[in-house]
């Protein structure tokens, strides 16, 4: 039999005289697995005991009724070692990708650095190990997270790590291989630092005036659309770069309330400060006071469509305003579009519908909403 071991597992040795203990490498596709099978003295596989390295344990994982059937029936060790080859090579076709599971090391390794960053740091970490969130704190006390997937190479992490987080730039996170989640942190934290004056600028906005779009802002969002009085709104685009630079701006409503407006800010310009905030520039620059929550409703500037009577459709919301003084009626672009194409006298040029107004029958016109990519 000890030439057939030897013949058929030239890794596998015996550790004593008595032929009762051998370690050492079963190979399979290439692929060697660490294992130790002690045997009785009287050398019967029915006592025997298969002790198997970490990997071929993840490998074995739903197959260790089947190789304990075998280990204990085969008629000798040589035949035991040829089934358990055979096992390997169906398990290995149906776990391609096993190899992906890390070694302990990487456990012990991303604990301890987990302890070094501080548990209060972690949010979240995924089932695998392979996912986490971790929270910084600015200087201005916002709360921030950067979700981390660790990608295992060896005992720990070599490959740069996925991070996502919820910013107006793009995440440059610098890593090498010996890097740790105290790094990311560090390099996150600098980065939502360098933002505080944006966040700052648009916090502002968002607590004193009455923002219709976005409805539910992220820490990501650049635009703020911002209601000036009834159908008449001002989107602006801050950028993250420079927030107190004048941002792009583009009042909507209807043209007569508009065109006063569009003047102002255009003959204006020149007053930018930027020492003041953005708010506080909009205001001196349009001459206008923007309403706000401690004096208004913002029931009174959701005014529904006039075509589907929702104020939300989607994400939009009413934008398009007919121009007659005496109407201002409110129509979602989609609605308003699909309305006017539908009638006999409405005529198309390129991506410009002219009609009427389904209110009061004065011209009204309408631009194509353009499908983003």
């Amino acid at each position: 039999m000890t030439d057939s071991l030897l013949k058929e597992s030239p890794l596998l040795v015996a550790l004593d005289k008595e032929r009762t203990v051998y370690d050492g490498f079963i190979s399979v596709q290439e692929k060697d697995f660490r294992l130790r099978i002690s045997l009785p003295p009287d050398h019967q596989l029915k006592q025997a005991k298969l002790h198997c390295c970490w990997k071929l344990k993840q490998l074995l994982k739903n197959y260790q009724d089947i190789v304990k059937q075998r280990l204990h029936h085969s008629s000798d060790l040589v035949s035991f070692i040829l089934e358990l080859r055979t096992i390997l090579e169906v398990a290995l076709k149906s776990q391609p990708g096993w190899l992906s599971i890390p070694p302990p090391q990487y456990y012990s390794q991303l604990i301890t650095e987990i302890e070094d960053l501080g548990w209060d740091k972690l949010l979240f970490i995924d089932t695998d190990f392979h996912t986490l969130q971790l929270s910084a704190e600015d200087s201005s006390g916002r709360q921030h997270a950067i979700t981390v997937k660790l990608k295992a190479q060896g005992d720990y992490p070599a490959e740069a790590p996925e991070c996502s987080a919820d910013l107006p730039v793009p995440l440059a996170i610098t890593w090498t291989p010996q890097s740790t989640l105290a790094h990311i942190h560090s390099q996150f934290l600098l980065i939502v630092e360098a933002l505080a004056e944006f966040w700052a600028v648009l916090d502002e906005i968002d607590e004193h005036t009455w923002v219709l779009e976005p409805e539910k802002p992220t820490r990501a969002d650049c635009m703020r659309r911002i209601a000036i009085g009834n159908s008449v709104s001002i989107k602006l685009e801050i950028d993250p770069r420079h927030p107190k630079m004048l941002p792009e701006c583009c009042l909507l409503g209807a043209e007569h309330v508009v065109t006063p407006l569009r003047n102002k800010l255009n003959a204006n310009m020149h007053l930018w400060n930027p020492d003041c905030s953005v708010l506080q520039n909009m205001k001196d620059v349009m001459e206008i006071e923007f309403p706000s929550p401690a004096t208004h409703e913002k029931s009174s500037f959701s005014v529904e469509c006039g075509i589907c009577y929702a104020y939300r459709l989607d994400s939009a919301i009413p934008d398009q305003v007919c121009n007659d003084p005496r109407c201002g009626q409110p129509f979602h672009q989609a609605c308003l579009y699909e309305w006017l194409r539908g009638l006999p006298t409405s005529r198309q040029s390129f991506n410009v519908v002219f009609g009427e107004c389904p209110y009061c029958n004065k011209p009204i016109t309408v631009k194509m909403a353009i499908q983003k990519p």
